[in-house]
Formats: structure tokens, sequence, C-alpha cells
């Protein structure tokens, strides 16, 4: 019998469906990548409540991936420093294109389409220095890569829009790691910022943490309806570790700083691997993989709660309630302080849980 993929891929095939939605490959919320018990690697579509809805497998390592805003189509990126970037028709489960990224380029594990789908952009680095370049590929063209831009600070990893136009969010982490590894050769010297870019490459605003913090590697961020959150890693003496929450407005000329109280605070061990606004951005989560926790707080920097999870890094909001990945296979929804539902896989969850 033909499955209702295989059927979709032979029209695909054919041209009879040039116009997808993401109905059709079953109307994932989120995308998230894994390993799976054999040892390899893909990446899957989730519902809502964490039932799968695609699987399409990946060539090794996932990290986070783009999802276009109209069309069933995922750009999978790898773990940095990255040789693989895979657009993907969620629909039939096919590979239509392989980005490879410029000679002395690499991938960093995230991207972001424009408003219209019309553009990818992707966060890269110059290998041997560690400039960040942020990469832009046309759709319409077959992912031709049309241009490149400054990032704006050394070490960029995660790029994002501000809702309802083009203005770019990029988190320059700050690091400098070798040519196709991730030895970091610049802790000394490190100098993480917060850049706002137009389309065409030009800064809006750069915010930096100043040298006190300067070990406060940015790292992954999240919007509300204009407000970004940053994630930070610190890179200094743990027990020294400050704030792994930043906020700002774009326009504002500092960053907010928050924490929780010092017991909470020092348990996240230094390390913020991902954050998400939920609750219609009143709130604020960031996860540390590290500390076995995530923390909430509200959109101000107010603390709120923690959840205690193992292995807990992917966050995501979906209506009022809070999704969480791990490395046990779990996905979790939480309302308030209140598991709401699971599910759970055999397969390890990476870092990220992307919301479609």
């Amino acid at each position: 019998m033909t499955t209702r993929r295989a059927f979709l891929g032979s029209l695909l095939a054919a041209g009879a469906l040039p116009r997808l939605s993401w109905a059709d490959a079953g109307s994932p919320a989120f995308l998230a990548a894994a390993q799976e018990p054999d040892g390899g690697f893909a990446v899957f579509g989730l519902t809502q409540t964490g039932a799968e809805t695609f699987r399409v497998p990946l060539p090794a390592r996932g990290h986070a991936g783009a999802a276009h805003p109209s069309a069933p189509e995922v750009v999978a990126f790898a773990r940095r420093p990255g040789t693989y970037a895979l657009v993907i028709n969620a629909a039939s489960g096919a590979v239509t294109h392989r980005l490879s990224a410029e000679d002395g380029r690499e991938f960093n594990g995230h991207g972001v389409f424009s408003e219209d789908g019309a553009l990818l952009y992707t966060s890269e680095v110059v290998a041997e220095s560690g400039e960040g370049r942020i990469g832009v590929w046309s759709r319409d063209e077959g992912y031709v890569r049309v241009a490149e831009f400054a990032s704006g600070g050394i070490g960029p990893h995660e790029v994002i829009r501000l809702p309802g136009r083009d203005t770019l969010v990029v988190a320059n982490g700050g690091i400098r790691t070798g040519a196709g590894d991730r030895e970091k050769l610049n802790i000394d010297t490190m100098a993480p910022n917060l850049t706002y870019l137009t389309p065409e490459g030009d800064v809006v605003q750069s915010v930096a943490l100043g040298a006190a913090r300067h070990h406060a590697s940015i790292r992954h961020l999240a919007v509300n309806a204009g407000r970004v959150a940053f994630a930070m890693q610190w890179e200094g003496e743990v027990s020294a570790a400050p704030a792994l929450l930043g906020l700002h407005d774009l326009g504002d000329a500092e960053a907010r700083l928050v924490q929780a109280d010092a017991a909470a605070h020092a348990a996240m061990q230094g390390y913020a691997g991902s954050v998400a606004f939920f609750a219609e951005g009143r709130r604020v989560a960031i996860s540390s993989p590290k500390g076995g926790r995530a923390q909430v707080f509200d959109d101000n920097g107010a603390f709120l709660y923690e959840i205690a999870r193992a292995d807990v890094c992917g966050l995501a909001g979906v209506g009022d309630s809070l999704v969480l990945t791990d490395g046990f296979g779990t996905v979790l929804g939480m309302q308030d302080e209140t598991p709401a539902w699971h599910t759970r896989f055999r397969r390890a969850w990476d870092n990220h849980i992307v919301k479609v």
C-alpha cells in the first residue's frame, strides 16, 4: 500500500504539488534534533503535546533548525563548527538542497528565514580568525548564496529576527575557536555583544556587557513582541558566574542582567543552554543541562520559580505552557510549576527545540 508520505513524494517529484503547507507535514509545532539508540542522528517534527509528525535522518549530530514561515521546509544545521546545513521538505522527507559554507567559513549551528521566507540567514565564522559572518541564501534561486556581511563580533551563534520585520539580532559569543574544532583560543580577551543588523548588514545597535563581564558568552536568543532575551555561558571561574539571562529593548543603552537568588543561581553552574519566552511573552525561561534545571522569570526579570529536570536544555513556549526537552528522550509540557503532559522516546534530544 502506498503511504501518504510516499504519495506526497511522488507528486512533489512530478511537480504536481507546488504549494504545500505545514499541514502536509502533520502540522508540527516544533523541530528538534536527536541522537537515536543506534548512534544515528535525525531531525523531528513534534506537535504541541510532543507527538512525532516526521523524522528525517541527518549525516551527523544536529543542533538547531530554521522553519520556513509558510512552506513545510526545514533547514537543519550541524553542531558547530558545522560542515552541513540541509534543506528538508518536511512533507516528503526529501533533502532538497545541501548548503556549503564558503571556503574558510564554518556554519555555527543556527539560522533564520526572512519574514517573507525568500531569504535564509546563517550564522557563520571565518575559521582562522573567528570573525563573525551572516550568510545570505536565496530560496527562490534554489538556496544560492547571494551575499554575506559581518555579524558585528567574534563567534556568532544564534541569529533571530525581530517580529514583523527583518531586523536581525545576533548573539556574538566573543569566543574564537580553532579551525574545525571547539578549542577556545581567546578566553582572556573575549568580548561578547548583542548586535542588531539591517537585512543588508548595517549595524543598528551593538550592546556590550562591559569589561567585568567579558567572560559571559552570549549564545542563545528569544524575543517576545520586541524585547530580546539572551542566555549566556560563563567562561570564567564558575563560582564567580554573574547573571546568565539578559533582557534588552532595541534602543536602550544597556541590557538588564537578571538572576535568581544566590543558591538557585549557583546551581546553574554558570551555564544557560537555551532561552524561550512563553505565556504570551510575559514569562521567560533559561535552562541548564549542567545544573539539571530550568529557571523562570517574568518579562521584567523577576525570578519566579525553577523546574528540576536532569539534562534539560531545549525550551519553547506554546500558549501558557513551557515545553522542555532533555537528553533522556522526554518532551515535557509545564503549566506553571505543574507538569501538564509528557512524551518519552528512545532518543537523546539535542540542545534546542525550535518553534515552527
